[in-house]
């Protein structure tokens, strides 16, 4: 689709919520055709938000599901297609990968693979928020209502961000060029076990620390595919893989096709946040 047919922007929250929501978006679509989008793993989890148009749906392995108007999108790890059937206006929030938690107060895990209702885990105020958004008649209303919503979140939950700053921690050294997937060294570096690593993790993120490595690696070599001036071979080795055959296999296993076959399909809706 063209620009004309599929509008998206990004912003930026408030100042004190930068550490905690990488960015605000907006999707518009005209209804001249279907919309629709192949969102693959990315190691985030995401809010959206129905602000009119079509009806907004997911279709995997599962079949078709009819989205709520308010929907949590947890880690996608399976590839996931995305689609409206007519002229709409969506509302985003994009977590880092460790950060959702500490709006939602529960176990991320528990949403992987799903798009669920947030009304039924937040419910009164993200429906009053949902309410308002609607009411508002600017982007600017709605974006300083989002800033309102979240930053009432984060007082508080003191433990909870204590959390998040060790997770911020331990995923800077999971980017590391030196790093070598030793758990256990990084965990000693933080001071604790890597058994209680490896329980931070899936509770914050959803992932396992070495789902999150093959999902960071995955990301990385799609962005060097989309860039289209590199050979398979150097791709692979560039982003940490055995060979070219590895690469391949672990690229088939999120996203259901080979390298050359994703560059002749749709871009991702969902893209990996970068941790500054």
């Amino acid at each position: 689709m063209d620009q004309k047919e599929t509008r998206y922007q990004e912003f930026l929250p408030a100042l004190p919520l930068r550490p905690f929501i990488e960015n605000y978006y907006i999707i518009e679509t005209d209804g001249s055709e279907l919309f629709e989008k192949k969102a693959y793993a990315s190691g985030c989890v995401e809010i959206m938000i129905r602000l009119g148009g079509g009806n907004w749906y997911v279709r995997n392995k599962n079949g078709i599901r009819l989205n709520p108007p308010i929907e949590l999108w947890g880690q996608i790890i399976e590839p996931l297609t995305y689609f409206c059937d007519g002229p709409g206006c969506m509302m985003g929030v994009r977590f880092y990968p460790h950060t959702a938690a500490l709006f939602l107060r529960e176990e991320m895990h528990l949403f992987n693979d799903q798009v669920s209702d947030l009304y039924q885990v937040l419910g009164n105020p993200i429906q009053y928020l949902y309410e308002e958004l609607l009411n508002k008649t600017t982007l600017q209303e709605r974006l300083q209502a989002f800033d309102s919503f979240f930053i009432k979140r984060i007082h508080g939950y003191e433990k909870q961000k204590r959390h998040i700053l060790l997770l911020d921690g331990v995923i800077r050294e999971f980017k590391r060029e030196d790093f070598w997937n030793n758990i256990q060294h990084v965990a000693e570096k933080f001071g604790i076990s890597s058994r209680y690593l490896q329980k931070l993790f899936v509770q914050y993120t959803g992932l396992s620390p070495k789902l999150y490595m093959q999902i960071d690696r995955f990301q990385n070599s799609l962005k060097l595919l989309e860039q289209n001036s590199q050979s398979l071979t150097s791709i692979a080795y560039e982003c940490g893989y055995f060979d070219q055959a590895h690469f391949i296999k672990a690229f088939k296993s999120f996203t259901g096709t080979t390298p050359s076959g994703f560059l002749a399909a749709p871009a991702p809706l969902i893209l990996t946040p970068e941790i500054s």
